[in-house]
């Protein structure tokens, strides 16, 4: 009867027949539950997804709060994503709920790219807290909060000045100086070594870092989030995401590769080396997931993350303060009181040196480095904001409206280091200050930025009076892909 019936119908008609068929069960599979958030209308099997402005799209679901309120879902290829927005309903969601929305979603790209659920940024469950809390008890082994590191940090502050004083007064570019300068750092930590500002090996492996982090927050990234199983096929700039993250995971499977070689139980130079005691000490449970793999992509997320954010940040903090020279004076006038010219800062100069850390920290607010933050899944059926969120919702608690709350911030959309600042001129914190999140996943190397930022950027205002090229304007929007980074900008770096 099927075939009789198939036989009396021309093609157009099947084809209709297929369509009707296709946008009836995509309607199905996609309708939402009674109190889900609102959102807009989604079209079929793409959603909103190309309703996004590519370029600038944290500033496109900031303005859909305006219109939903600060909770909204939008759908994205065949996934929803609920947005949170604002300081209350994201510390609600990342601190009130912390654990209910400690787990990550599902991603194609990462899913590629970590091998399943391997990694400390994607993974969940058990294998994540057990990673989690063996990285931080590590890196705190190796000189996290310690002077140790304090003084590896201003070891590699003096050959950053060096480098910077090497440019004899020319005009530089001075992306490829921080990245290679701060990335030395979590390098000494997960390699036991620093590289050369002139290794052209290791500035390869930057530029394709940097790279690979850019295209998974464009439309490319979105796009293979969207539809994997048809973007794989298909030529374009998203695979240039993968062949990066091969050619950075090949880089540090040639340190592991070393590392076993000159393997020596009783003295452990680093996270290599601890995490490979721990896999010879027989006590792992196999869930754990203590292999060679989850050591690579381990370390994998400990560069990326120990590179790109702080280095980024003190792009900003040099393009901040040439744009605003009264705020570099300020800043001076403050090292030269309390550190002077003859040695180098110390954390300990921190307490001491109020209008500094006020600067640094509305750097990070203004310079707004992860616009919108990691995504959460929802591990139980649950309420939020009084709406309803039902388990393996992915979920998105949107950095940018926190740092940017008009309810928060006297000033938000200005430069204003005031913000951290009470008024008998004492640094303040705020609570709505969270450029490292918030929760069970706060920025492991959080107290490693911080330690970073302080020494990086006190050394080098100590050193250098900064500028740009006459008649430069420097623009404040940036590069958006997972960080916000500066455009390409030169300075002038002048000895003081």
């Amino acid at each position: 009867m099927l075939t009789s019936l198939l036989q009396s119908l021309d093609l157009k008609s099947i084809l209709l027949f297929l369509v009707i068929f296709l946008l009836i069960a995509d309607y199905i599979k996609n309708r939402r539950p009674a109190k889900y958030p609102p959102g807009p209308l989604a079209l079929p099997f793409v959603g909103n997804l190309f309703n996004i402005d590519s370029k600038q799209q944290h500033i496109y679901f900031t303005k859909l709060a305006e219109v939903y309120g600060n909770i909204y879902a939008l759908r994205l290829g065949q996934d929803e994503v609920v947005f949170v927005t604002g300081y209350k309903m994201v510390k609600e969601a990342l601190v009130g709920q912390a654990e209910t929305f400690e787990d990550r979603p599902s991603s194609p790209v990462a899913n590629r790219v970590y091998q399943g659920d391997g990694g400390l940024f994607p993974s969940s469950g058990h294998k994540w807290r057990r990673h989690r809390r063996f990285t931080l008890t590590t890196l705190k082994n190796f000189g996290l909060g310690k002077k140790t590191l304090e003084n590896a940090i201003c070891q590699e502050c003096r050959y950053l000045q060096e480098e910077m004083e090497s440019q004899k007064g020319d005009p530089f570019d001075p992306k490829d100086l921080l990245n290679n300068a701060v990335s030395n750092i979590i390098c000494q930590m997960v390699f036991s070594r620093r590289y050369d500002y002139t290794d052209d090996t290791f500035k390869k492996i930057i530029h394709m870092m940097t790279e690979a982090i850019y295209l998974e927050g464009t439309l490319w990234g979105q796009l293979y989030e969207a539809f994997p199983a048809i973007m794989k096929y298909l030529p374009g700039r998203h695979n240039d995401i993968f062949k990066d993250y091969e050619n950075i995971s090949a880089f540090i499977r040639k340190e592991v590769e070393r590392h076993k070689d000159n393997f020596d139980l009783e003295n452990p130079r680093d996270y290599i080396d601890a995490y490979i005691t721990e896999m010879k000490s027989g006590s792992c449970n196999p869930a754990d997931g203590f292999d060679e793999t989850g050591l690579v992509l381990n370390s994998l997320d400990l560069f990326i993350a120990g590179t790109e954010t702080t280095s980024t940040t003190l792009l900003w903090a040099l393009l901040l303060l040439i744009k605003n020279p009264d705020v570099q004076e300020k800043v001076q006038a403050e090292i030269d009181h309390v550190v002077g010219q003859s040695r180098q800062p110390s954390m300990d100069d921190r307490a001491n040196m109020p209008y500094t850390n006020a600067v640094i920290h509305e750097i990070q607010r203004i310079g707004n480095i992860v616009p919108l933050n990691g995504p959460h899944m929802a591990t139980k059926d649950t309420t939020l904001g009084g709406y309803f969120i039902p388990k393996g919702t992915a979920l998105m608690p949107m950095l940018t409206s926190v740092l940017f709350d008009k309810s928060e911030w006297e000033t938000p959309e200005e430069f204003n280091p005031g913000h951290f600042l009470d008024s008998e001129g004492k640094f303040r914190r705020r609570d709505a200050f969270m450029p490292f999140s918030a929760g069970k996943r706060v920025c492991l190397g959080e107290q490693l930025a911080r330690m970073e930022l302080f020494l990086f950027f006190v050394s080098l205002f100590q050193k250098f009076r900064f500028s740009t090229q006459e008649g430069v304007e420097l623009s404040l929007q940036g590069d958006v892909g997972v960080t916000h980074s500066p455009f390409p900008f030169k300075i002038f770096a002048h000895t003081r």
